[in-house]
């Protein structure tokens, strides 16, 4: 396992069959799908999260969407068996057993259809990832979903950013800091970077949502003719 992973759900000990339960999916999840089935509406197919953390997300968005297989996958060894143990509380028929996929190679989708995973993606949701990372996870996410989504595909990240390089909170540059006191590898992406990653991948960014505590959702889509940057 690479030691770049960040593990979550570490506040409290794990249930006795290896669930972890994180603070920021009961903040966070509801707000989320909200944006997240405005862009899925009407889709079926596969699904990836890259990088699922605990698994606690996955399974309430698969809830949400009985249409939609969903694929969790993570990078850290707690993170999947967490994964694998929610996927079996919950039995639901529409979420696969976990992917370990390292998103730092861009080759990932290959990685990932030869480990039985699907070959082309109606979405990637991606949440607090790459500011968590070091900056070739970004490029590498990028790089995977130029070749993994469909052409209709959305890669959605949630999370705090930039744009322009400047924080769009006081608490998100307190929170960048003490980021790259920990890594200097990671710290708050500004939207900018991000775009031009898209562009080398053919995707661009066509929405920016506001979300709760100062976080946003980046939606990028394949780049065709009458697209425009949000």
């Amino acid at each position: 396992m690479a030691d770049y992973v960040v593990e979550f759900g570490k506040d409290t000990p794990p249930l006795p069959d290896g669930r972890l339960d994180a603070a920021a999916f009961h903040r966070n999840h509801v707000p989320i799908w909200a944006v997240l089935e405005r862009f899925l509406a009407g889709q079926s197919g596969d699904v990836l999260e890259a990088g699922s953390g605990t698994g606690q997300h996955v399974i309430f968005f698969a809830r949400q969407s009985p249409d939609i297989v969903w694929w969790p996958s993570d990078f850290n060894d707690n993170h999947l068996k967490s994964i694998a143990a929610w996927r079996a509380h919950a039995g639901l028929d529409n979420v696969r057993p976990p992917l370990s996929i390292d998103l730092s190679d861009p080759a990932w989708p290959s990685a990932m259809r030869e480990a039985g995973g699907p070959r082309d993606l109606a979405a990637i949701f991606c949440a607090n990832v790459i500011h968590i990372a070091p900056w070739r996870v970004a490029e590498g996410l990028f790089a995977g979903a130029g070749s993994g989504l469909r052409a209709d595909g959305w890669l959605l990240l949630y999370g705090p950013f930039k744009r322009d390089g400047k924080h769009t909170a006081l608490s998100n540059a307190v929170f960048d800091t003490s980021l790259r006191a920990q890594d200097a590898e990671w710290g708050v992406r500004d939207v900018g970077d991000l775009e031009r990653l898209a562009a080398g991948a053919g995707l661009v960014l066509r929405e920016i949502v506001e979300m709760p505590a100062n976080n946003l959702i980046l939606a990028f889509r394949r780049q065709r003719a009458d697209d425009v940057s949000a």
